[in-house]
């Protein structure tokens, strides 16, 4: 018997743990018991990247991991896992957007939405659709809102004005709001624009950055019942490639940039404005990367300096530099350095109280975590491990140096929203909010 590509025997959602948040038996092919398989697999596997298929018997498991949840669905050996990965990052969208946020708890809170979702989205295995225009016509459970939704207990709240400031700000839980609380809302009208960057960087020993890679992607999320065409003016001198740069200000380039579909783009050579008629719920109507190069200053150096004790303790002393704009900061940082085997435990001294640090045995790892790091600033720690057996060899375990963090408001390309225009104008009071940011992705310092 040949299975048709599109499917999908089980789809269930579990936990980082492998708790059952979700689970759906579409076809009868194979037993819950296939849910705990791929746990012991997943959890298995050494390396941080488990592979997105795995192989049980005749049965795939197809998984993503967003919100830091599994996303699973397993399929017949003969089905394409690209379209089930696809549908996935689809279902996930869509839980997104009628939850509001992807987190464990929301899951939890709204299990019945989720499990009337994937009635409506998989019938039988096979994909009906993924479409939130479409589903909301039939779904009618509510959602319940993980944490109450208020502009006005938030700080750094700014407006769209007829022109867009850089300076305003949507604050970060802004858009977590379910698509379907506009209901509640009287059908106010608000659109959410995010700018969203993820950095790879490699700095070595000496501190030369040896590699520089940003992924970026322009998200719209939409909360308007019935949305008229909008206009999203990029800076005048974006370019893209390495051609002639354009306008007069600093240049902005990226090296590829592709859309969605729906992006109309007959004003984006001339003016750099992107035209669409968005959807409810979110969509990313731009993507674009830039290989080898930021146009400003990696965002941290850090000075090292490691040594051996008299009493044969392991001596770290790390400065940590944060080369922002003094107005700008860095927050969740988190650097982590591998240690040597053996090391048992850790003292520390932090140069201020809002820090802290700790050694995780099972990574072998020390995590200095600092919730907010202002640009133009310094931190220090000093870390005294105990490594029974130290020797010079088990030294050079230390490092290399990762960081994780957020850099809100800030782009590392520079790209900026110039407008946001919506024509007809909407009838009504109507919000239009954007927000820039750029993630870690991997950053690597070797000491």
């Amino acid at each position: 018997m040949r299975h048709d590509c599109r499917m999908i025997s089980q789809v269930f959602i579990l936990s980082s743990q492998g708790d059952h948040l979700i689970y759906k038996d579409f076809r009868g092919e194979a037993g819950s018991d296939v849910v705990s398989i791929f746990y012991e697999k997943v959890t298995a596997l050494t390396g941080d990247q488990p592979p997105v298929v795995m192989s049980h018997n005749d049965l795939h498991f197809v998984h993503v991991r967003q919100g830091g949840l599994y996303w699973v669905a397993t399929t017949s050996a003969d089905s394409s896992p690209f379209t089930v990965i696809e549908f996935l990052n689809r279902l996930t969208a869509l839980v997104k957007d009628y939850c509001g946020s992807l987190s464990e708890k929301s899951v939890q809170m709204n299990f019945a939405l989720i499990y009337e979702l994937l009635d409506e989205v998989v019938d039988y295995g096979y994909i009906q659709t993924t479409s939130s225009d479409v589903l909301k016509n039939f779904i009618q459970t509510e959602a319940v809102s993980s944490r109450p939704f208020s502009l006005f207990d938030l700080s750094n709240v700014g407006l769209f004005g007829a022109e867009t400031q850089q300076s305003k700000v949507a604050p970060s839980s802004a858009a977590t709001r379910p698509i379907q609380s506009s209901r509640e809302q009287g059908g106010k009208s608000e659109i959410f624009v995010d700018v969203i960057e993820r950095m790879s960087v490699v700095i070595g020993s000496t501190g030369l950055l040896m590699k520089a890679d940003v992924e970026g992607e322009i998200r719209v999320k939409c909360y308007m019942p019935s949305c008229s065409e909008m206009r999203i003016g990029l800076n005048e001198e974006f370019s893209i490639g390495k051609s002639q740069l354009r306008g007069y200000g600093a240049a902005v380039r990226v090296d590829e940039c592709s859309f969605h579909q729906a992006v109309r783009l007959d004003e984006f050579d001339s003016h750099r404005i992107l035209r669409l008629c968005p959807s409810q719920g979110e969509q990313t109507v731009m993507q674009y990367q830039l290989s080898d190069d930021l146009p400003s200053a990696p965002p941290f150096r850090l000075f090292p300096a490691i040594e051996r004790d008299s009493g044969g303790r392991l001596l770290m002393y790390l400065k940590l530099r944060c080369d922002l704009p003094p107005k700008s900061s860095a927050i969740n940082v988190c650097a982590t350095v591998p240690v040597p085997k053996g090391s048992v435990s850790l003292s520390q001294e932090l140069s201020s109280p809002d820090q802290s640090a700790e050694l995780k045995l099972q990574s072998r790892a020390v995590h200095w975590q600092i919730p907010r790091f202002p640009g133009g600033t310094q931190l220090s720690a000093l870390f005294k491990l105990e490594v029974p057996g130290l020797s010079s060899a088990s030294m050079l375990e230390v490092g290399p140096v990762g960081l994780s963090f957020e850099l809100p408001k800030l782009t590392a390309t520079g790209l900026q929203i110039r407008f946001l225009r919506l024509s007809p104008v909407q009838p009504g009071p109507s919000q239009r909010w954007v927000r820039y940011v750029t993630h870690s992705d991997s950053y690597t310092i070797r000491i």
